[in-house]
């Protein structure tokens, strides 16, 4: 069956252009000139990826993609940002609050799609897993894709969740932040190294107190402490 992509954009253009081109690489493509319409679609079907404009007529893309990430339903779909805001601040916001990936206009097509490609293939590919406990209440259930600290899940995004992970695979062990791009983005150059930070900031943060597990190797990377 054919992944669904939902593109939400108000220039008719764009959406015809990223339609078509998603089409013929084999999508099926849903699009969406405003976000009324794209949030009213998820009550009978949630999509697999999203690509979403930060100026929309009636809403504010980052709105948007902060609701797609709070809602359990939805929390696991990654969302792409296409947008003509290309101010690193803005790159910065659209991943402090989920999105997986930020395309700024004019863009080539074919790269979008090869991007959309890639996100999908690290979406798809993760092993089957077990329940893994990190600290005294901190579990992961990598099945799930959940955390839960003493029996409270938390709101994490999928990026955060397997930057988490690959944290715990090898205790006190130090993943440089090359690496860790490398696991989570592959070789898509555009990610910045400062992604990394944005992502263990936000981490930390949700996991509170048990934040101080992720610690910080100067010049070097991160680790989870023993």
């Amino acid at each position: 069956m054919s992944r669904l992509v939902a593109v939400v954009d108000d220039e008719p253009d764009i959406l015809e252009l990223v339609s078509l081109h998603l089409s013929k690489a084999g999508f099926a493509v849903r699009t969406f000139k405003d976000a009324g319409g794209f949030q009213r679609s998820l009550a009978s079907s949630v999509p697999d990826l999203v690509i979403l404009d930060l100026m929309l007529p009636d809403a504010d893309g980052i709105d948007i993609c902060k609701d797609l990430k709070q809602d359990s339903r939805t929390t696991h779909v990654p969302v792409v940002m296409l947008t003509a805001r290309g101010d690193e601040l803005d790159r910065v916001l659209g991943l402090e609050i989920g999105a997986d990936d930020y395309i700024t206009k004019p863009f080539s097509p074919k790269e979008l799609v090869a991007r959309v490609k890639a996100i999908l293939r690290r979406h798809g590919r993760e092993e089957p897993g077990e329940t893994v406990e990190l600290a005294d209440g901190v579990v992961m259930d990598l099945n799930r894709y959940e955390v839960a600290v003493r029996g409270r899940k938390l709101d994490l995004t999928t990026t955060e969740f397997k930057l988490l992970r690959i944290l715990a695979e090898r205790r006190g062990w130090v993943f440089s932040r090359d690496e860790i791009l490398s696991r989570l983005w592959g070789d898509e150059k555009s990610v910045l190294d400062r992604t990394i930070d944005v992502h263990i900031t936000n981490l930390r943060k949700k996991l509170g107190k048990a934040g101080s597990l992720i610690e910080n190797v100067r010049g070097v990377g991160y680790k989870l402490r023993d």
